[in-house]
């Protein structure tokens, strides 16, 4: 992965210092931590500032990380440096209690990926995270890794089954229609907890958000045509600032370039609803067709696409003009139809025909009628590729975006992601099964049928290693991106919640020319937080994660107090319940204290699969959903394995 590969452990054997005392002083709690370092010819300025309104480094508050990295003489700015940046406690690493470690002790540790190794805020990381076929979302993290498989992060319980997502920007957020329940679930990436559940209207689907981030538009695809429409959601006040009704049946949903236009496809109804953003009001409705499907727009051509599915025909509108100005005739069937990150080709896909066809936007022209056998259903890409699925193919077919245009042989290769089709798992979710993790060339894929994730570098013939998530079965991925961002010349920076108060290193690698340093910095305590600090900390010290089915599993754990970690001595009332994956065989039991502030639950592993254990404490009024979980595998005799050490 992106520290793991790019910078070899070897460049921490250099002769670099890292002094296990920062050269420089701490930084006051209040204000922004500026310091300097220069080695080798190159200078690097670091800074944390709060984002927010209070004007002091903070726990639990934001703050911006800035790298500025420059030639030492002539003060030119070094772009494209990649560095890497890790936020840890002072000297301690987490997960080893009060290991004592250096700075560049540290870094070695999280490049190698070690599990229960990981620093506080990892700005070099992103996870991989899965939307499962049962109430749930899984959090991958695919640098931490042991015999080949993925340690699962979190594990996200949502009210009912998700259909699609939408992150705000920077990923920081997650927003996931369920139309079971009506709502939205607002999923906080920071700590991959649900933090809000919004009303939405009925049978809410497809979500998107408007490009400046202003309103968060829903479709509701419910049967009545008075309730059928789109719901928009101000995601700051997070309350539901109107409803238009547009027509019947399901919705897509694209916006002008200026955001004054959403534009929504009525598929029962057969028309495109042009809505003024500033107003909420419709404003104009087009007919586009008997069936529209889709809609996209190209910034390119300042136009929107919809593709009808009976007619074969695309329809191009004037986004200035709110006026068709052409229509495209290719062939009944036509499905989803995206832009390529260019804008300068419609990709719309056919699984009637078997086809891809490509439409130049500059001339509104079709230029490319591409092969592509087993129904094509979804259409994802990065920068170089189009990555095509097919409903009855385990094949994904890449279509190399710079061979496209008239004139052109476009160019088409494939590799198979799991050995069965996405349609033997009876159904596919709406979101997207192929995401990328940005700057990386690195594609992460799903299989509803087999359950796994595939993890695929451009460019090869097969991924090269897969992920399974123990007890659910994936229908869609996305990738939250945690990296610094080279927002000017020389310039990177990322956005952090300071996780606790007290004392940090901040430390700061350069593969060339080589170079570590610790800066470090001081936040405060938040008195803002000091009634809603956990009461309890939890820390599980059972290892063993895998266990024959029939044994009856020993969990141990220690309680402490939240605020000065000594030992909960006895608590009354522990009480443990356990669950087969995805919510079967729901069991409570008592829990006994067998040390000072260690207590242990006796887990009855009665079938095969992924248990999840939670603990919680009535008399103290803490419930299981606010303590830490633990997962351990029930597998057959010939499928144990030695036993695997928890995160």
């Amino acid at each position: 992965m992106k520290y793991q590969g790019r910078f070899a452990l070897a460049v921490l054997a250099a002769a670099i210092v890292c002094p296990a005392v920062p050269a420089e002083p701490p930084a006051p709690a209040a204000g922004v931590v500026a310091q300097r370092h220069v080695r080798n010819g190159v200078a690097v300025d670091f800074s944390l500032t709060p984002a927010g309104k209070i004007k002091a480094l903070m726990e639990g508050e934001f703050a911006d990380v800035r790298f500025r990295i420059t030639d030492e003489t002539s003060g030119q700015p070094i772009r494209g440096a990649g560095p890497g940046a890790w936020m840890d406690m002072a000297q301690v690493i987490e997960g080893r209690g009060a290991e004592q470690k250096s700075c560049k002790d540290k870094i070695s540790l999280y490049l190698k990926g070690a599990i229960g190794i990981r620093p506080m805020v990892d700005l070099n990381s992103y996870y991989v995270v899965l939307l499962n076929n049962d109430a749930s979302i899984a959090v991958v993290d695919p640098i931490v890794s042991m015999a080949g498989a993925t340690s699962s992060l979190a594990s996200v319980l949502l009210n009912a089954p998700g259909a699609d997502w939408a992150a705000s920007a920077r990923e920081r957020l997650l927003y996931i229609t369920m139309p079971r329940v009506g709502q939205v679930a607002v999923v906080d990436t920071e700590n991959f907890k649900v933090v809000d559940n919004l009303p939405a209207g009925k049978t809410p689907v497809r979500v998107v958000l408007q490009p400046d981030g202003r309103y968060l538009w829903v479709g509701n695809n419910d049967a009545d045509a008075a309730a059928s429409g789109v719901t928009v959601i101000d995601p700051q006040s997070r309350k539901r600032v109107g409803f238009i009704a547009t027509g019947a049946g399901h919705h897509e949903i694209a916006f002008s370039t200026d955001n004054r236009h959403a534009f929504v496809t009525n598929r029962n109804a057969g028309t495109l609803s042009v809505i003024d953003v500033a107003s909420l009001k419709l404003v104009k409705t087009l007919s586009t067709g008997a069936q529209p499907l889709s809609a996209a727009h190209s910034a390119l051509s300042r136009s929107v696409y919809v593709a009808d599915g009976k007619d074969g025909r695309v329809s191009v509108i004037d986004a200035d003009k709110l006026e068709i100005s052409a229509r495209i005739a290719l062939k009944p069937g036509l499905g989803p139809l995206r832009i390529s990150p260019d804008g300068r080709f419609a990709l719309a896909l056919n699984p009637q025909q078997d086809l891809v066809h490509v439409i130049d936007v500059s001339t509104n022209e079709a230029v490319h009628d591409i092969a592509i056998p087993g129904q094509p259903f979804q259409i994802t890409f990065t920068e170089t590729f189009a990555y095509v699925r097919a409903m009855h193919s385990e094949r994904v077919n890449t279509i190399t975006l710079a061979s496209l245009g008239k004139g052109k042989r476009a160019t088409v290769q494939s590799f198979a992601a799991g050995s069965q089709p996405p349609r033997a798992s009876g159904g596919v979710a709406i979101a997207d099964s192929v995401a990328s993790a940005a700057d990386e060339g690195t594609v992460f894929i799903v299989n509803p049928a087999d359950g796994s994730t595939y993890y695929y570098m451009e460019g090869m013939n097969a991924p090269s290693s897969n992920y399974r998530v123990y007890g659910s079965s994936p229908r869609a991925v996305t990738v939250v991106d945690r990296s610094l961002k080279e927002v000017e010349p020389g310039v990177y920076t990322g956005r952090v919640r300071i996780p606790v108060a007290g004392g940090y290193d901040v430390a700061f690698m350069l593969q060339t020319p080589q170079m570590l340093h610790c800066f470090s910095a001081t936040a405060a305590e938040n008195p803002a937080l000091a009634n809603s600090r956990e009461p309890l900390k939890l820390e599980f010290q059972t290892t063993q994660r895998q266990y024959n089915v029939g044994e009856t599993a020993t969990i141990r754990f220690r309680l402490a107090d939240g605020v000065t970690r000594q030992p909960k001595v006895g608590l009354a009332g522990v009480n443990a319940l356990y669950f087969l994956s995805p919510g079967r065989r729901r069991t409570e039991v008592k829990v006994t204290e067998v040390g000072a502030g260690v207590y242990e639950a006796r887990i009855a592993l009665a079938e095969e699969g992924a248990w999840y254990v939670y603990v919680g404490v009535p008399t103290m009024k803490i419930g299981y959903e606010r303590l830490p979980f633990f997962s351990l595998q029930a597998l057959a005799a010939a499928d144990l394995k030695s036993p695997v050490a928890a995160r």
